[in-house]
């Protein structure tokens, strides 16, 4: 378990506990999206650099209903106060904001705006960045059948949230239906193998040791038939985010938020979330 200082990411402070931390798939803009743990995991966890690896506003949303609570400005408001503060911040926009990619090579208040970027490890890995929606097959096949995917995806997290009240009531822990779905069905987790091992070919083929990237909300760090392949989660499920120490040493950490099975109020959420710790998943050297 990792606790760090809730130290400002300033070169004027002590270091920062994180080299660089990935973060994707907030969907800012969405019910689903867990902006107070978000906050809550940033101010625990500042860093010297911070990757945004897409679908950081979800814009497919927005544009069927309009929904964005202070929360959800407290955290555009947060990053760019890290950036003032010296924090170097790099924004790889995704499917669901892909309006951002016009502005590739573009900085907005010290955050500049990339369509894929490198990056190099204090260890010497040279790793693509990336959001990874373009091995999607869906998305390439029938932008169509994408947005209807979404629309049942946003159903089942809305499901979440009436049975997770029930299980409060009865004392038992948060359960995700989306996550149990994607992990039993068949289909999806075969999707999910197809996903990685396509991302891994191009990122071999392209030179990289290996890849960061985001968009199918799973989380994880394994070896690809040599690609060292990394998915920093998100934060509507997983609440989690990929991590380098300062030596080069990678982790997958997730945000342990308790607001999630009580339903509660944005106030609620943020005194939860302050109880939250960071639990290590997984470690790739």
């Amino acid at each position: 378990m990792f606790t760090g200082p809730a130290a400002k990411c300033s070169a004027a402070q002590v270091q920062p506990s994180w080299r660089t931390l990935f973060i994707s798939d907030v969907h800012l803009g969405t019910s689903g999206c867990q902006a107070e743990a978000l906050l809550a995991f940033l101010k625990a966890h500042p860093c010297q650099h911070l990757h945004l690896v897409g679908d950081m506003v979800d814009g497919w949303q927005l544009k069927r209903r309009w929904f964005w609570p202070e929360a959800h400005n407290r955290v555009i408001q947060k990053l760019l106060r890290m950036a003032r503060k010296g924090c170097r911040i790099t924004f790889v926009p995704g499917n669901h904001d892909e309006f951002a990619r016009a502005f590739d090579g573009h900085h907005f208040g010290g955050i500049e705006v990339a369509n894929g970027s490198v990056y190099t490890t204090a260890n010497g890995l040279r790793l693509w960045v990336i959001h990874g929606d373009q091995f999607d097959g869906v998305i390439g096949a029938a932008s169509w059948l994408a947005h209807l995917g979404d629309v049942l995806y946003g159903f089942t997290l809305w499901l979440n949230r009436p049975l997770n009240r029930w299980r409060y009531r009865m004392g038992q822990p948060y359960w995700s239906l989306s996550v149990y779905l994607k992990f039993k069905v068949k289909q999806a987790v075969m999707y999910v193998g197809d996903y990685e091992q396509a991302v891994a070919r191009e990122t071999r083929r392209r030179g990289f040791d290996g890849v960061v990237c985001g968009h199918i909300h799973h989380p994880e760090i394994r070896n690809v038939h040599g690609i060292l392949y990394c998915n920093d989660g998100d934060w509507v499920e997983s609440n989690s985010a990929l991590a380098e120490g300062h030596g080069g040493r990678l982790t997958l950490l997730r945000w342990k938020n308790n607001s999630h099975a009580s339903g509660s109020s944005s106030s609620d959420a943020a005194n939860a979330s302050e109880a939250g710790v960071s639990d290590q998943l997984q470690v790739a050297l």
